[in-house]
């Protein structure tokens, strides 16, 4: 876990030296864990290092949670992303960041530092305030206690002013982010609830000179609640008697 851990969302390719220096685990010892994996394909053996293995796209594809959740949602992503024409994006929470499970390019793709598999924090996010507003109030408060990080002038790192927002999406059903992450970048989110459950929240984002986040709030938040619908009515025709074998 070590030595996959030590790939960070932009390597493409680290040496046995640069993976010794991150895990701390002595040249001999990672030589032989190296070949290891090699040979299971959890990593590829390359000219200038190890990448992780195709087999990883395998074992991350059994995941049957995400799984389900991008079939029924990438159908509304795809729709959201032809009719607005900006990038689109699905995500998760895991502790107190968004996980980015797919990103959908506009035509003419803002510059984002959203990535597929990548991580930001919630605070500072559309989609991860969304997510933080639903989110359990231990994990709330914990966010909220800081410290926040500050990723540009515009980025909320008070807890009041953050509190607040956070109060204004769970009774309107959408969030919003302006310039917070990135500069340039506005972005309008939406959660996404399997029955009364929010398991992920879809977000629109774009440049600030061309988008413009409320006018396209109501059709963020139908495609997010057409995604909910549709996870609720997969796992009650899931659960019938008919699809378990159950006759009778």
């Amino acid at each position: 876990m070590a030595v996959l851990e030590s790939f960070s969302i932009d390597d493409t390719a680290l040496t046995l030296a640069e993976i010794v220096r991150r895990t701390g685990i002595p040249k001999g010892t990672m030589h032989r864990i190296l070949a290891d994996m090699v040979a299971v394909r959890l990593l590829d053996r390359t000219e200038t290092g190890y990448r992780l293995g195709g087999y990883l796209f395998e074992l991350g594809m059994r995941a049957s949670v995400e799984r389900s959740l991008l079939e029924v949602a990438i159908p509304f992503l795809e729709e959201l992303n032809a009719r607005i024409h900006e990038t689109v994006h699905l995500g998760v929470l895991d502790g107190t960041d968004v996980v980015y499970l797919t990103k959908i390019g506009g035509r003419r793709q803002a510059s984002a530092p959203s990535r597929i598999g990548g991580r930001m924090p919630v605070h500072c996010t559309a989609i991860g305030k969304v997510l933080l507003a639903h989110a359990d109030p231990v994990l709330r408060d914990q966010v909220l206690a800081g410290p926040l990080s500050r990723y540009t002038p515009r980025t909320t790192i008070l807890p009041g002013p953050l509190r607040k927002q956070l109060d204004r999406i769970a009774a309107e059903g959408v969030g919003y982010e302006y310039e917070e992450s990135a500069p340039g970048l506005v972005c309008v989110a939406a959660p996404v609830r399997d029955a009364d459950e929010v398991v992920a929240a879809i977000s629109v984002a774009g440049p600030s000179h061309r988008f413009h986040p409320v006018a396209h709030a109501a059709a963020v938040r139908a495609a997010a609640d057409g995604i909910g619908i549709t996870l609720t009515r997969r796992a009650r025709m899931l659960a019938a008697p008919s699809f378990r074998g159950e006759f009778g």
